[in-house]
């Protein structure tokens, strides 16, 4: 198996380990003992006697390959195995996929740096495939729907889901027996030594869904009702039972809450309707939808394994493409290494390169920031480029205002808005008329932040608060030039740990319309803050009354809400909020809020 890289230091291990294969960088060992040869000298002989004593056979196989650097003495361990025909599997796959691709690299270091991310892309995916889910069977399946029906008797409505085989535990006694989740209800039925156990728990008397643990089992399922607890523990397929039964929970409490969410999800609004299948691509749609913080419409289509060509570590990068309606993104497959995310707004072209033995089945998406991605190794390449041809040119129709570059005046807009040029880009101001702004100063809107009009006044320190300021926007700069300044940069860990560090005041605001993506919807969107302004001030109800009375004493100490200014900008925002929304309305935190975006 591979195994993720570790120094070994050859000078002493050189009596235990029997070379039999060697290339340029790679070295195929055996343990002394092991083998027809490996016994028949004393050195042998003794080595194997230890494994066999120490039972170290647990912990050290008696094959291994390692990456050596030449002129080094310290080697990195890749992969072990126990039998010659499983670490000869490992060595031909190595050189058949890297040997003749390490070639083109002049530096050393940058060829161990590609071998270990290959490695660690192939734990991952090994990982990844023994976690994969069997398909249901469906004769067991209706086996299982005609003893739910028998047992429970829930009217021809309620439908089975799926079923797990699991423990019921009740105090200190474990009653194994069968759980069945239907769209209403968590069922669980048990005959045991002549007794009969039967549960019926609805989804909206579910307090509470976790995994804990109690004395007797580490991982457990615990429900909570108003008035009692339950405890369930499974061997096997406990993370997907688990992730059904939340979906299930959640799908029920947003059919009773009337939530605006729920109706963005047509396959789910008929109970009678919905599969498990349904319910695990919900999940996995709201995964995606949140790891890269994407507008909640959207659709994902494809999960592809591919490699991106990532310049800062000037080497492809092992992951997986993500594809949906306005976006193409990928992450790697190890956590934190690398995320990309496109919008097809900012897309150019996307074509298929020739392909190579170094470069397989490669497509090349090229940006408006004159920034081109390179993909490779995607399985069906040409369909994948053919529906995103489709999905770019139903972007483009759907925007044409924005997509549009023979208008001049429209491309420069567009530029302002959507380039996502950090340093030389300020928030968008508005392009209101001069008409409009003289009927109600209140109106008007700004042009620049109000952190960059107001500063603090009669504070000690200011030079050092500035000179540290100064400090951060070179680090950012520095970063923006090293991975990219738009809103396809490539996130890295890094970008975590500039954000621990500090976000300097100029480049806040753009930094969380970057990141939280809600630049996309600034210029998707376009006039609509403008248009929420217009018709909302002037009106006169209760939230308008309570934002009046707050106004004047909201953040006495900070001098932009001591101005008019900043006291019409803030009127704005909590006015036009409270009209978008209007079952929230306005309450005192929406001023922390409003200050703080």
């Amino acid at each position: 198996m591979w195994l993720k890289p570790e120094e070994v230091l050859l000078k002493n291990a050189l009596k235990l380990w029997v070379t039999q294969k060697s290339s340029g960088y790679f070295v195929l060992q055996r343990r002394r003992g092991h083998g027809d040869s490996g016994g028949r000298c004393f050195t042998g002989r003794l080595v194997g006697a230890l494994d066999t004593v120490l039972d170290s056979n647990a912990r050290v196989a008696p094959f291994r390959i390692l990456l050596q650097v030449p002129g080094s003495p310290i080697h990195s361990a890749i992969a072990c195995g126990a039998t010659d025909e499983e670490i000869n599997q490992h060595w031909e796959w190595l050189e058949q996929n890297l040997l003749h691709t390490l070639s083109v690299f002049d530096n050393k270091d940058d060829i161990v740096s590609f071998v270990k991310g290959k490695i660690k892309a192939l734990i991952a995916e090994e990982t990844s495939s023994k976690l994969a889910e069997q398909e249901e069977n469906p004769e067991k399946f209706r086996e299982a729907l005609v003893k739910f029906e028998n047992r429970f008797n829930f009217p021809e409505a309620e439908k089975l889901i799926t079923y797990y085989s699991c423990c019921c535990w009740k105090g200190r006694v474990p009653r194994q027996g069968w759980l069945y989740l239907s769209i209403n209800h968590l069922c669980f039925y048990s005959f045991f030594l002549g007794k009969e156990l039967k549960l019926i728990i609805p989804w909206v008397d579910v307090q509470k869904l976790e995994r804990t643990s109690n004395i007797f089992m580490t991982d457990i399922i615990r429900i909570t009702t108003q008035s009692k607890e339950r405890d369930f523990s499974m061997f096997l397929n406990i993370d997907e039972a688990f992730r059904i039964m939340e979906q299930l929970a959640d799908v029920t409490l947003r059919r009773l809450l009337d939530n605006e969410i729920f109706e963005l999800d047509p396959g789910l609004q008929d109970p009678t309707q919905i599969t498990k299948r349904d319910l695990e691509a919900r999940a996995q749609n709201e995964y995606f939808r949140a790891f890269f913080r994407l507008p909640k419409k959207e659709r994902l289509h494809e999960v592809l394994d591919c490699s991106l060509w990532t310049p800062f570590s000037r080497c492809h990068t092992a992951g997986r493409m993500f594809t949906s309606d306005s976006y193409v993104c990928f992450a790697s497959k190890e956590d934190g290494c690398c995320n990309v995310l496109i919008p097809l707004l900012e897309v150019v072209t996307i074509e298929k390169m020739e392909d190579t033995s170094l470069l397989p089945n490669p497509i090349i998406i090229s940006i408006k920031s004159k920034t081109a991605f390179q993909f490779i190794e995607l399985k069906d390449r040409d369909t994948l480029v053919e529906n995103l041809l489709l999905r770019l040119k139903q972007v483009k129709a759907s925007n044409p205002a924005l997509c549009n570059s023979k208008n001049k005046d429209t491309q420069n807009s567009h530029s302002r808005c959507a380039d996502y040029q950090l340093g030389r880009l300020g928030v968008v101001p508005s392009q209101s008329n001069g008409d409009e702004n003289d009927k109600n100063g209140r109106h008007l809107m700004n042009t620049e932040a109000l952190s960059s009009t107001f500063h603090h006044s009669g504070m000690d320190g200011l030079d050092f608060r500035m000179s540290r300021e100064q400090v951060k926007e070179s680090l950012w700069n520095d970063h923006f030039s090293e991975y990219g300044r738009t809103v396809c940069m490539f996130r890295t860990e890094k970008i975590r740990k500039l954000v621990a560090m500090g976000i300097p005041e100029s480049l806040r605001g753009k930094l969380w319309l970057l990141f939280s993506d809600a630049i996309t919807d600034l210029h998707s969107n376009p006039g609509y803050y403008q248009n929420l302004v217009e018709v909302s001030m002037g009106m006169c109800c209760i939230a308008t009354e309570e934002i009046e009375r707050d106004l004047h004493r909201s953040l006495p100490e900070h001098p932009a809400f001591q101005d008019e200014m900043g006291i019409a900008a803030l009127r704005r925002v909590l006015t036009a909020y409270a009209h978008r929304n209007p079952k929230i309305g306005y309450c005192q935190v929406k001023i922390c809020k409003a200050i703080k975006k």
